[in-house]
């Protein structure tokens, strides 16, 4: 008597109930990389034409309640490339990444966007003051990034690194946050379109 040895089993099964559990978060998450690196360049475009005004943008602007530490002039060139990047990233996440332009009011999603936006925008503006501050342990090495060309201009990278750090950050706040409604209005919409096509 002959036996048959036991199937194979197969590995598409936990691949597709994994795609199936994370795929629309992982295609989301794609969709607002790609809003993102649009607003990166955004940020990075404001942050060059603020330079080219005023290129000193280290000069000191006010002192932080008599620390030794000073807000200075790239901080604010930085709180404008955000304004200007975050209302940018905003119109475009709400038309296609989260499709959200059909609920509810411009302004009424903007402030809970900007603010979500306001708390990766922190973690940029320390990233940002890390790399540029000379005492810093993580300084961008001055020898390198010494300003004397675009390439080697020490705020364009201190900028695009912070931006970088600071997007999965936006990403969690703005998906569980200021597009959570309109993602349990999308989810219900879905199911009630599978139940009438059954």
């Amino acid at each position: 008597m002959t036996t048959t040895p036991p199937a194979p089993r197969t590995t598409s099964a936990p691949q597709k109930s994994f795609w199936a559990k994370y795929g629309y978060t992982i295609r989301q998450f794609f969709k607002f990389g790609v809003v993102g690196g649009s607003g990166v360049l955004v940020n990075l475009l404001v942050v060059i034409v603020c330079k080219k005004i005023y290129p000193h943008y280290e000069t000191p602007l006010f002192n932080l309640f008599g620390t030794p530490w000073n807000v200075r002039l790239y901080h604010l060139y930085a709180t404008v490339a955000f304004l200007v990047a975050n209302t940018w990233n905003y119109q475009l996440n709400r038309m296609w990444t989260f499709r959200s332009r059909h609920h509810g009011g411009w302004l009424r999603g903007f402030f809970p966007f900007l603010a979500a936006g306001v708390a990766a925008f922190v973690v940029n503006l320390i990233v940002q003051t890390l790399l540029i501050n000379p005492t810093s342990p993580v300084a961008l090495p001055r020898e390198i990034f010494d300003d004397s060309n675009g390439f080697r201009t020490l705020l364009y990278w201190a900028t695009l690194i912070g931006t970088l750090v600071a997007t999965p950050f936006n990403f969690v706040l703005s998906k569980l946050w200021v597009f959570a409604g309109v993602r349990a209005k999308n989810v219900r919409a879905k199911e009630t379109t599978g139940d009438s096509a059954k």
